[in-house]
């Protein structure tokens, strides 16, 4: 939209490259109904695939005449919401790791070392 590309052309381009048929489907909807003449806000709520916070915001860059400068609001937001959620997970899976690598090393050395320790049982 930033660059001037028309807004159904813009919608068909989204449903296209969505990757993920509910996505898609919801918004090819939408595009059929902002060609009848309605907002994108309207029907963006009632397929239930957007939170409400999209809605709102696609709404109000609709009345201001800012719907570009809103959707890339909308998309650094969720961008940094993926990026915190991602750190959040890595920190949670890196002592599980290392538990585990730990675990997996002590098993080796063991391993290595039982028969060892069975033939100085068996000289004595």
């Amino acid at each position: 939209l930033t660059s001037g590309v028309p807004i159904l052309e813009a919608l068909s381009v989204v449903s296209g490259t969505a990757g993920n048929m509910v996505v898609q489907n919801a918004v090819a909807a939408v595009a059929d109904r902002v060609k009848q003449g309605a907002q994108m806000s309207e029907h963006l709520g009632d397929s239930g695939v957007f939170p409400e916070m999209v809605v709102s915001m696609v709404a109000v860059g609709e009345e201001s005449g800012a719907t570009d400068t809103m959707l890339s609001k909308i998309a650094e937001f969720y961008d940094e919401q993926v990026e915190s959620t991602t750190k959040k997970l890595a920190s949670l899976i890196e002592p599980l790791l290392i538990v585990t690598v730990g675990s997996i090393f002590g098993f080796l050395i063991v391993a290595m070392y039982m028969p060892t320790f069975q033939i100085f049982n068996l000289i004595k």
